[in-house]
């Protein structure tokens, strides 16, 4: 069991600032806009060796409609749930609201334990709103700067016995069962340092799964329907979702980690810091995924801003699976999506065969299943990879049947291929020479390889290699 620790406030004292500076990273988006956070997100933190779980939340506001705030706070209330501790954070610049007054009592009736953290004291000014923090009733608040880092040992002695109570003790071996575990992974390869981390495939870690595409295509509402949960905040508005949002899910067995992003408009129309600070989370999310689903609207055709997330997917290298949402609504649906399919063939013919699915994300439903197996579907082909052996006989093959053109008025020759990597499958083709070399020529050695070693839906890349010449000087 990991200790969870719930960060809450009203908007803009500093709750994201403080979470990142836990988590290490700046997963959370920051900026002097109030009410920026609005989803809540869960990471890994670590202070002084100190492990814990940290979940940053929405700014609370008191509005129980079914407005934008309204719903950060329903979120906020599900977040610390799945808490075992709270911060209160207040400002001590702005000194205590009506507001920070508020909360503090609503979190006081709350079955969890709190305390009080004064953010923002880095100026000696700051302690006025230390003597004034008392009234909230937690005992003695601790004063914080999270944007400068300190205050931190101050959390830490506070959690520290807390984390220590919650977390199981270690299994005490004996000497004998200790070598034995040591040269059992030893055995298993696990000490000898050899070959690249990315190629090997551990099934206790996670497939990264980017849910990407325009606002208001459904992508919230689809996370949200495989979760059977209200995980992140939908509606009719379009940009609700800023922040990244990370869940750990499982299918048929293997881990993913699903990550709900903000939509993505057309360059020319992010004219906001907010939204563009959105769109570059997003980005990021698509560079760290290993599968990226793409959602786009089955009562339109492809738009331009589909087809240019798709290609940024591919040159990042990443697997596709494309998703039609909003399928109910669709009445000649044969038709419909042989119309879908004939435009993605014709706008991604360097990407073929990939997989097109269609769903109603609000109304769930097994098709929503379909989407995960396509996911592991393609991960696979993602990290597939063929023997040298069989690529050099099938390079000769290919060399018969269409011989690279002539250079200068001399053979190219193209003598040896080999996979140096997955994720992507990547060739490594030695040549006599590579200068001059086509990209027609190139175009058709990778839709051999694709076609002749079933490779569809992912990224396949080759690197050119002239080989060395005994003469050349």
């Amino acid at each position: 069991m990991t200790f969870t620790v719930a960060i809450i406030g009203r908007p803009n004292v500093g709750k994201s600032t403080l979470f990142n500076r836990l988590v290490g990273k700046r997963l959370a988006l920051v900026h002097d806009t109030p009410g920026l956070t609005r989803d809540w997100r869960m990471a890994d933190a670590e202070l002084r060796g100190l492990k814990f779980k940290v979940i940053d939340t929405a700014g609370l506001e008191e509005t129980f409609d079914d407005s934008i705030q309204g719903r950060m706070r329903t979120q906020t209330e599900r977040a610390l749930e799945k808490a075992d501790f709270a911060f209160l954070v207040v400002d001590a610049r702005t000194g205590l609201t009506p507001m920070d007054k508020h909360f503090a009592l609503w979190l006081r009736k709350q079955k969890i334990k709190s305390a009080l953290l004064v953010n923002k004291c880095e100026a000696k000014s700051a302690i006025d709103s230390m003597y004034e923090a008392y009234e909230l009733g937690f005992g003695d608040p601790i004063p914080i700067s999270a944007e400068h880092g300190q205050g931190m040992e101050d959390i830490y002695e506070l959690l520290r016995p807390l984390v220590d109570a919650a977390t199981p003790p270690e299994e005490e071996l004996t000497e004998e069962e200790d070598l034995e575990r040591y040269f059992q992974k030893y055995n298993e390869g696990d000490e000898t340092g050899f070959g690249d981390e990315e190629e090997v495939e551990d099934l206790d870690n996670p497939i990264k799964v980017a849910i990407v595409g325009r606002p208001n295509v459904g992508k919230s509402t689809f996370m949200n329907a495989i979760l059977g949960e209200e995980r992140s905040m939908v509606g009719p508005e379009a940009g609700i979702t800023r922040d990244a949002v990370h869940v750990d899910w499982e299918f048929n067995g293997r881990k993913m980690r699903l990550v709900d992003t903000a939509g993505m408009r057309r360059r020319a129309r992010v004219h906001n810091i907010i939204e563009h600070m959105s769109v570059q989370d997003t980005l990021r999310a698509i560079r760290l995924a290993q599968v990226v689903i793409l959602m786009v609207e089955a009562d339109t055709e492809f738009e331009k801003q589909d087809l240019t997330i798709a290609h940024h997917v591919i040159d990042e290298g990443r697997a596709l699976v494309v998703v039609a949402n909003k399928w109910d609504m669709i009445e000649n649906r044969a038709e419909k999506l042989d119309e879908l399919q004939h435009q993605l063939k014709k706008q991604m013919a360097q990407l073929r065969d990939v997989p097109l699915l269609t769903i109603s994300a609000l109304n769930g439903g097994k098709r929503l299943d379909h989407v995960l197996q396509s996911v592991l579907d393609v991960y696979a082909l993602w990290n597939k990879r063929v023997p040298t052996g069989k690529l050099n006989r099938w390079l000769r093959m290919m060399e018969s049947q269409n011989p690279a053109p002539l250079i200068q008025g001399r053979q190219n020759r193209l003598r040896y291929m080999t996979q140096i990597k997955a994720r992507p499958p990547t060739f490594a083709l030695w040549m006599s020479n590579t200068e001059g070399y086509p990209e027609a020529h190139e175009r058709f050695i990778v839709n051999s390889l694709r076609r002749d070693f079933d490779l569809p839906s992912v990224p396949v890349r080759i690197v050119l290699k002239a080989s060395k010449n005994p003469y050349k000087d």
